[in-house]
Formats: C-alpha cells, structure tokens, sequence
C-alpha cells in the first residue's frame, strides 16, 4: 500500500509508476530495461516494507533518485510534476543544484 498526501491508501500500482517514467524519458536515450528495473526497485521498496505501507512521497524521491542515475532531463521532467513546482524560481533553483552536483562530481 501507498499512502497519498491527503492520507488516502492505495494499493502499489506498477502501471501507474511505469506511466510516469515513461512520459518523464520520452525521447531520451534511456532503454526499456533500465525503466523497467526503475520499476522493479519501487515495487520491491514497498512491497518488502515492514509496514507495508510506503508514503508516496518516499516512492517518488526513490524514482528521482533513480531517475537522476539515468538521464537528468528525465529527472527534471519527473520531478516538475512530483514536487509540482509553483514557479520558474522553484524550477531554476534545482536546476541549478543539479549543476552544482555535476561540477563537483568533475
């Protein structure tokens, strides 16, 4: 089970998590199997939960953290409607860390 931000459970739904990737890699090079292990490792994360309960916003920072591994305009894509940025400041302040990671990371 997932819980929503309202509190609301849910069951896991694999489609609905692959339907999100899947938009945020639209035309990136980032094959199939890579997405579906995304997949996998979020289903295993909730379903071997010792509460059998996972927040959803813990399943979305494991996609992103995911995510960013593989293709970090994927990751911007996802994370823009997840943590529903309220303007261009929001959006350009992660950017900008992404940057800050990438330069360190050199």
């Amino acid at each position: 089970m997932v819980v929503k931000k309202d509190g609301r459970r849910e069951k896991f739904d694999r489609q609905k998590v692959l339907s999100g990737i899947l938009r945020a890699c639209e035309k990136r090079p980032v094959s199939a199997a890579k997405l579906e292990r995304v997949v996998d490792e979020t289903e295993a994360y909730v379903v071997d939960s010792p509460e059998r309960e996972r927040s959803t916003s813990e399943v979305g920072e494991l996609i992103m953290s995911r995510l960013k591994e593989l293709d970090t305009v994927a990751y911007i894509r996802f994370a823009s409607v997840y943590r529903d940025f309220k303007d261009v400041r929001e959006f350009k302040e992660e950017l900008e860390e992404l940057l800050h990671r990438e330069k360190r990371s050199i």
